[in-house]
């Protein structure tokens, strides 16, 4: 009986260990989509691997987000364009891009 009590808290403790890191990408799901700035003039795409800002010139960068800081790379070279999360909700993203000027996207 001692056995089956201890192979049980194991598993069970492996089970909720498997469930916290299968969900621990869960914030950046508000981020994915199409954006579109409130001013109308750039569009932003982000999907799981790209992430396209069209201005003018569309151009898909690989991209990884640290904490509330989206960086971004042109096929991975370096340096990385850093982009600051300053709002994040279902409809409404407010970025702040390397040159210090915050643009506000909508859904």
């Amino acid at each position: 009986m001692k056995k089956f009590a201890l192979i049980f808290i194991h598993l069970a403790f492996a089970v909720v260990l498997f469930g916290v890191a299968c969900t621990s990408n869960t914030p950046n799901a508000k981020l994915k989509g199409s954006w579109k700035s409130k001013d109308g003039a750039t569009k932003l795409k982000i999907t799981d691997k790209g992430f396209t800002m069209d201005d003018g010139e569309a151009i898909a960068e690989d991209y990884f987000v640290k904490g509330d800081t989206i960086f971004t790379s042109f096929e991975g070279n370096k340096p990385y364009t850093a982009f600051l999360i300053q709002k994040l909700d279902e409809h409404n993203l407010k970025l702040m891009g390397p040159d210090s000027v915050a643009v506000e996207y909508s859904r």
